[in-house]
């Protein structure tokens, strides 16, 4: 089994920052693609930042200059730097991971942690 586990979420007023962590365990042998999406009420799950095994990153337009995606292959963590957040940021950020168990590649995601971006 993998388990991811999320902090960081909170409140904050736009134009703040907050800093996001995702730790991965459990058994598996490698990480691919680490990835962060959000869901905000009443509309569907959207992808925000991925970054790859070999660290190249890519970003939602939304999101592009504003936050930043990081890994720590040592320690199986993803984080996610938002700064000049919006209200439009305002939604439950989840953490997505692909990673090979048993010789095949899956997908995992964590509970998911609420961010509230107030004007």
């Amino acid at each position: 089994q993998v388990q991811l586990v999320e902090s960081g979420g909170g409140s904050v007023q736009a134009g703040g920052s907050l800093r996001l962590s995702c730790a991965a365990s459990g058994s598996f042998r490698s990480i691919t693609a680490m990835a962060w999406y959000r869901q905000s009420p009443g509309k569907q799950r959207e992808w925000v930042a991925l970054t790859t095994s070999v660290g190249m990153t890519n970003y939602a337009d939304s999101v592009k200059g504003r936050f930043t995606i990081s890994r720590d292959n040592s320690k199986n963590t993803v984080s996610l730097q938002m700064t000049s957040l919006k209200t439009d940021d305002t939604a439950v950020y989840y953490c997505n991971i692909e990673a090979y168990v048993d010789n095949f590649r899956r997908t995992y995601w964590g509970q998911g942690t609420q961010v509230t971006v107030s004007s």
